[in-house]
Order: structure tokens, then sequence, then C-alpha cells
């Protein structure tokens, strides 16, 4: 590639850069000792920058809760809110819905979403909340909780410290399978509430005021809806929304194939979902609508805090149901949801060159004089407010007419599923022989590009698939060098930052995520811990639709609700992540992400599909060679951990009826084994794990064949009982 030479001005920048980096960490240290980040979680027995710790034994951190039922959780005592009776006697749901302000700071405080340096909070628009939804059964049994909340994204501390806190109020009501938090993408909310060192750089730091006003409203909307439950019904209904999306990486969507690209009209997602919520009377209660639109019509110039186009369309629907109250009052709430949104914008004019006007809609997303900085979209309004009115005014009528229109009634058991899963080290299977895996964390070049809604601060462009020398030499410089595994393991990305690898002053990017499903009905609310682009949302609904499917729930609907639980930034489709735009290089877990992501969630699904089964996929040996050697005296056991003893303790092997052992033969001597428990009713709640046992035959050249005894370990997992 050309030499790089430096302007005046790129080597001032870098100088800075170096000076603002030292003072960051050092900051950042003495910031993680003083800002409580260890306290705010001392006694709930969860590290703040993971998931629950490994039990002794696992080979992995990762872990399971697979429900359908209120369940006995093991912990230690609380002081719980006595349950209401409910009125069981009616066909529906018992619903109830909540509202409660979550805004923060208004001023002294970074924006979350832009990752501008000082874009920060100088006044309000608008204020932000939590919207809250809970749906249980009419005998109370199954219930679950969705929750909206007008921020950037959620963030793991900001989970786990909301369902600490209504465990001590609620035991095990609400728990971390069957509620789901999920945020808007608001680029103009407060940050600050992060623990894990990348997003704290974006947000310039820690606030404990912003997280203590985030966790005091989300849990206040979800104790609202628990108070104002009534029996009801639920309808559901879905059409497109025209006029308001353009996909910001077209180059980056025709990398997909054009099979499956002819298979659909559009390069974004237009189709809306909405649910109604109605007491028996049929009077109104709330709506949850999902969409696929990033909130960004508000730009990276704006410094007042609100809750931008999607926040819009729920000011509009609220204040069209909640006639005589001023806003955010009112029994009525209406949540407008985000979906796979990675590569969806609302700046429908598109991007063009402002110092010339002409397009520069290509693969670099750059303009011929002033480079990216210079290639910017708009909305289709005068200015960001004109815009965030009319596309937030455009989404809005439509749901007004789906709602309106609604008719279906959704009808059946309420299910919740759920697991822990180390994303840096998921084996996804290509096929019945061949795996891959995913990667430690790392983002690449374009990443620092920024996007056509919002570029980066340096010179960076999209599409870059070479490192550059001197980037390269002022990151090893600074955080060392990236291993040779994390750059082959993400090939074709150059890295930037690996940011897998470096953990000072604390780790830079999750390794543990939940992903996480609950089902209404006929309806499946995927709960994705970043931003799926189109394509990748598009597969990821299909193949949980299909899953449904195979194991009896036909005509399942499935939607996709983004920014949950934990964030993850993007996951872009195996095609998408070869182009290298910025959605490509923001997939932290590499090539094979969405793929990983797939065969997680179809578990989920097939769990809720046959109740509770646990399932394990082994790399096998033909258990023929077992019969000729005694050293193993069952294929399989299933292990509980007894924390008293902290040693695992058999349970079932291959003589239990509960138990199944598949062998599937593959090619050139490969192959599988499938280990099933069929959890029964009376399986005591607790952490488990299933262990295979085998012998495998190994013939070196001109020596005889030898039979080796092996066994390998899944991940730990929770079973949560009835």
């Amino acid at each position: 590639m050309a030499k790089h030479t430096l302007s005046t001005l790129e080597a001032f920048l870098i100088f800075l850069l170096v000076m603002m980096t030292a003072v960051t960490v050092a900051l950042l240290s003495l910031l993680f000792i003083t800002s409580g980040t260890i306290e705010n979680h001392k006694d709930s027995g969860v590290p703040v920058t993971q998931s629950p710790p490994t039990m002794p034994g696992s080979t992995t951190t990762q872990g399971s809760t697979l429900t359908h039922g209120s369940t006995a959780t093991q912990g230690p005592p609380v002081t719980t809110t006595p349950e209401p009776p409910l009125f069981q006697n009616f066909s529906g749901y018992h619903i109830g819905v909540g509202r409660a302000d979550c805004t923060g700071q208004v001023a002294d405080i970074s924006l979350m979403g832009y990752s501008k340096t000082g874009q920060n909070a100088r006044g309000i628009l608008t204020r932000l909340y939590s919207r809250a939804f809970i749906m249980a059964e009419p005998d109370g049994s199954n219930r679950v909780a969705f929750v909206s909340i007008d921020i950037g994204m959620v963030s793991q501390r900001l989970r786990l410290e909301v369902l600490n806190r209504l465990q001590s109020k609620y035991g095990s009501l609400y728990r971390q399978d069957n509620v789901i938090l999920s945020g808007t993408h608001t680029h103009s909310g407060p940050g600050g509430y992060f623990q894990y060192t990348v997003f704290v750089i974006a947000s310039e730091g820690f606030s404990n005021r912003t997280f203590e006003y985030m966790v005091t409203g989300i849990v206040k909307s979800i104790e609202m809806a628990h108070k104002n439950m009534k029996p009801g019904k639920i309808f559901i209904n879905k059409g497109n929304v025209e006029g308001v999306q353009i996909n910001r990486s077209p180059s980056s969507y025709l990398w997909n194939p054009p099979s499956e690209r002819a298979r659909y009209s559009s390069n974004t997602d237009k189709e809306m979902i909405i649910l109604k919520m109605v007491d028996l009377n049929g009077v109104d209660l709330g709506l949850i609508s999902w969409f696929a639109i990033h909130p960004v019509s508000m730009n990276n110039t704006n410094h007042l805090v609100n809750s931008d186009n999607m926040g819009y369309a729920s000011y509009l629907f609220e204040q069209e149901k909640n006639k005589g109250y001023l806003p955010g009052q009112g029994p009525y709430v209406a949540a407008f949801a985000s979906s796979n949104l990675g590569d969806v914008s609302p700046n429908i004019l598109g991007p063009h060159c402002v110092n010339t006007g002409d397009s520069c809609d290509n693969a670099n997303s750059s303009c011929p004089i002033g480079g990216s900085s210079m290639c910017i979209a708009t909305g289709p309004g005068h200015d960001m407010f004109n815009s965030t009115q009319i596309i937030g005014g455009i989404i809005y009528q439509r749901a007004k007419e789906l709602y309106a229109s609604a008719s279906q009634e959704l009808t059946g058991p309420l299910a919740a599923a759920h697991q822990w899963v180390n994303m840096s080290d998921v084996t996804v299977w290509l096929n019945s022989t061949h795996t891959a895996q995913t990667c430690k964390p790392a983002l690449g070049y374009s990443f620092a590009a920024g996007t056509i809604d919002g570029f980066g601060s340096l010179n960076f462009t999209q599409g870059t698939t070479v490192g550059d020398p001197f980037w390269d030499t002022l990151r090893d410089q600074l955080l060392g060098k990236p291993s040779e595994e994390i750059k082959r393991c993400h090939k074709p990305k150059p890295i930037l930052l690996h940011t897998g690898e470096l953990t000072k002053p604390h780790p830079w990017h999750p390794d543990i995520v939940d992903v996480q499903m609950i089902t209404v009905g006929s309806l499946a609310i995927i709960a994705i811990p970043g931003e799926f682009t189109t394509m990748s949302g598009r597969r990821l609904r299909e193949a949980v639709q299909a899953e449904f499917a195979t194991y009896g729930m036909q005509n399942m609907t499935t939607v996709i609700s983004g920014l949950c639980n934990v964030y993850t930034h993007y996951i872009t489709t195996f095609e998408e992540y070869q182009a290298q735009r910025y959605e490509a290089a923001s997939t932290i877990y590499g090539p094979h992400t969405l793929s990983a992501y797939i065969q997680l969630f179809r578990a989920l699904a097939k769990a809720i599909a046959t109740g509770e089964v646990a399932e394990v996929i082994f790399v096998g040996a033909n258990p023929k060679n077992s019969a000729e050697n005694q050293t193993h005296q069952t294929f399989l056991t299933v292990e509980k951990y007894e924390a008293t003893s902290a040693t695992w303790r058999i349970v079932h092997n291959d003589a239990s009826w509960e138990t199944r052992f598949y062998w599937h033969k593959g090619l050139l001597g490969h192959s599988n084994a499938t280990i099933q428990w069929h959890i029964p009713g009376t399986a005591q709640p607790g952490i488990y794990r299933m262990r295979y046992f085998g012998h495998h035959r190994k013939q070196d050249f001109l020596k005889p064949a030898v039979i080796l005894p092996f066994e390998s370990t899944s991940s730990a997992f929770e079973v949560v009982t009835s």
C-alpha cells in the first residue's frame, strides 16, 4: 500500500491521542476505584463484568435457564412483596403496563451513541421513559415482562442491578429468563452506565448518578405494571411502513447471495409488528411496536437529551390515548421498540458531500475532497428537529392504523428461555462434519470511520480491509500487539483494537453474553444483545421460525427485539463481513458471529417447543470402540453441582430413562454424539452439567491401532423447575 504521509494536523492529532490515551487509562483506573463499580454488586454474587461464574470442573463459562413456569431458584433469603390474588376464570392474559421517568442528568454528561468527543448534554428536548409490560397466564403461574427503555442500549451492569432489586422485592417472580430489557437506541440519552472499558471511554466515565436514575426508573415501571395487572386480551397485527428508511451500507448488502436478495423487495425490513393490549371490556391498555430504524434523526451536533424519532412516535401515541394528561402521565403506555436496525438509517435523503453536494453513496462513503468526514446523510426535514417529527410522525401514523385494525388474538401459553454464553469461544456447526469458531472481541479499522449518520473524528474510511503500519505501530506501543490467533480468527478484518485481549483497568469488551427468548402464544420475542443488520435479522427470524415448526409449533411469528441485556455492537452476515464497512468492523466476535447466534437461538426455540430438554452435541467417536475397552462404564453422565461440598454429584447415566445418547456417523471418520436429558418435573433446581465418555481409535503409520479413552464436559447450566 502507499506510504502514509502525515500532515501537520494529523501529527498534532496523534500527539493528542497518545496523551489522551495515557491520561484516560490513568483516570479510568482511579474512576473504577472511586465510583462504586464493585460495591454496587458486592452482595449479588455476580461479578460486574460478566455472568455468574463457572462452577469448578466445567470447561467454559456458559449456562442456561429453560423455563415454562414459576420457578424455584436458590439464593439468599429475601423479603418479598405478597402476590395479590388474580382472577382466573377468563380467556386471555393478565396484563399490566407501567411507565416511569429515567431521564437522569441533562447537563455535564456525554450523550451515548455517536462517541463524539464534546457531544455532552446541555439541556433537554424530551424526557426519557422506561415502559414495562407484564403478561401472565390466567392462573398466574407463568409470566413474562418486556421493558422498552429510552436509552442507547442496555448494559449488562444495568440489567444485573435491575434483576437484583426485583429479586429483593418479588423473590423469583421476575428473573433473568422472563424479563427482557430493550433499549430504543436513541443516540441522545446520557451515557455513563457501563462497566466495560470501551463503553466507559465512549461515555467519558461512569456516572453513579445516571446509573441510579436509570435503574430506579426501570424498576419503578415494572412495579407499576405489576400493580396494575388486570385480565385482558392481546391482539397482533403487522404491516409495512414506507418512506422512513434507507440502508446505510447498501454495498455490503449486495455481498449477500443474489438468490437470497431476490426473495425480498427491499434492502431494509419495512414490516412493523404491533401488539394491542386491552382489558376484558375493550378499554385500551397499551401498545408495543417493533420496527427496524436507527433513532438518529437527531444528529451528532445535538446537545439536548431526547428520545429521537421512536420516542416521538411514543409521545404522539400516548398523547392521543391519554387525552387531558401532560406528556409522561396517564394510564396508557405505548412503546416503540428497536429491532434489527444495524444498517438502517432514517436519513432518507441519503449521503452527500456537504462541500460539493455530490452523492457519496459508495463503498467507502468518502468524498473526493475531504474524505469520509464530508460524507453525511440527511433527513427529510429542514433541520434535525423537523426530520425527527416527520419520521416519528409517519411511524406513529402507521402504528395507529395497525392498532385500529388489529383483530388476530394471541392465545396460548407463555414461556421463557435464557442462556449465558461465552461468545468468544462458540463452536459453530457449518454442517454435520465441519465447524468454525467465534473469536475474542476485536474492532476493525472501519469502526473508527463511523457511518454516514455520524463520521469518525480521524481520517479512517469504511471498507478498509488492510491495516496501516502507522496506526498498527501506535496501537502496539500503547496497548501491546494483538496475537496472531485473534488476527487470524477475524480475517479479513484488519484489527485496530484487540479488545478481547485487553483487561486493564478492566475488560474492554464482554466475553459472557446472555441470549434470551420469550413466547406469548404464537409470538416469539428474540432478545438480541446488539444491532443485527437487515439480512442478519431475516436469517435469524427464519431459522427460529423453522425450529419451532420442526417441533410442532407451526405458524409462529418471530420478532427481533434489539439492544437487549448487554451491548456487543453489531452482527452482520458472513458475506457482509467480507466488505468490512462500519457494521462489519464492529462485529466483535468475528465472521461467524451470526451463525453462532442462530445456533444458540434455535436451541432456545427447541427448548421452549419441546419442554425442558437439555441437549449437548459433542465431537464424537464410534461407540463400537467402547465395546472393546471397559475404561468407562457409561457413555454419559448428568451431574449436579453441590455447593456445600464444592463437588459434582452424578444423578443420571446412560441407563436412566430420562437420558438419550445419539451417535451420528459423518464422513472421513468424523462423527457427532448428541446427549439429551429430558428433565423431569421432579428435578431439583440448581447447576448441572453433562459429560460424554468414549474411546477413539488411533492408527499411526506402520503401527498397530490402539483404542484410547477420552471424555468431554459440557458447559454448566441452570435448571429451574415449576
